[in-house]
């Protein structure tokens, strides 16, 4: 089979899903899906195997076992529309290529993010890096995406009577805000696109990433279902444990006490609570 084709994924070609208030992603092309990962770890121009069952045991194995490489030949490439704050989260993952919008040679519009009213929350008393789970009430919430809202439109009516005015766009774009909508041509091998999605689709992350890493995987999951499936049986799903925490377990299950203490033993807990949950 020289050529892979994917019904599915051809269906949803050029289909913009969307994303937050104004974003959205949508999949332009696509190079190969879970045949093309079969055909390249058996080495072989025919179909591999013969059967579904088959080519999900083949890439289950190939998962389990970190054999990534046949992975890299699938790959896909996203129209994205993004706030510029996720987008410097996004660029973080160097494995990709990527080409941005350019206010150097664009004039921006002025399509600014909001968080919706349930998105709006306190700091998180215990992680410095995020919000709290208890969303704010709802006249602070509307009080708050008002403020956002006068904000922006200032700022962008500034900006436009910069570049109206014959300011250099290079210049005029220096104060725009990080909610600013930028759009990117994003693309990434199969292989990277599940270490993407492992990191941003976790709690951790922030919640409008987040949003987005979830439409990635629902659009991945036209291209190739097996994989999918198996990221998140094997990855997204699944719970890492360190050789001294596998030696933990065996002693406990041999009705022995745990040999951990400390913030080790607090760390094989909140694994064992996350299996459970998961």
């Amino acid at each position: 089979m020289a050529h892979c084709i994917v019904p599915e994924a051809e269906e949803i070609l050029d289909k913009k899903y969307t994303v937050l208030d104004k974003g959205f992603i949508r999949l332009v092309d696509y190079m190969g899906g879970d045949a093309r990962i079969v055909q390249s770890a058996r080495v072989s121009y025919g179909d591999g195997t013969k059967t579904v069952r088959e080519d999900a045991a083949l890439i289950d194995y190939l998962l389990r076992h970190q054999h990534t490489s046949p992975f890299e030949q699938v790959v896909l490439t996203f129209h994205i529309k993004m706030p510029i704050f996720v987008a410097r989260q996004w660029v973080r993952h160097r494995t990709a290529r990527m080409n941005e919008i350019s206010g150097r040679y664009s004039i921006m519009t002025d399509d600014c993010y909001i968080p919706a009213p349930q998105d709006i929350a306190m700091q998180s008393s215990d992680n410095k890096q995020g919000r709290a789970e208890q969303p704010v009430d709802s006249q602070t919430a509307d009080s708050i995406r008002s403020r956002m809202e006068h904000d922006q439109q200032q700022i962008y009516r500034s900006y436009r009577t910069l570049v109206d005015e014959g300011i250099a766009r290079e210049i005029s774009r220096i104060n725009l805000p990080l909610s600013l909508y930028t759009e990117i041509y994003w693309q990434i091998d199969l292989h990277n696109l599940f270490h993407f999605l492992k990191l941003r689709l976790d709690s951790h992350a922030q919640r409008e990433i987040r949003a987005y890493a979830q439409v990635l995987l629902e659009i991945t999951r036209k291209v190739a279902p097996l994989s999918v499936s198996s990221f998140e049986n094997y990855i997204q799903n699944g719970v890492l444990f360190s050789g001294e925490e596998m030696k933990a377990l065996r002693e406990m299950l041999q009705g022995k006490d745990s040999p951990l203490t400390g913030k080790k033993q607090e760390r094989l807990q909140a694994k064992l609570t996350h299996s459970i949950q998961l």
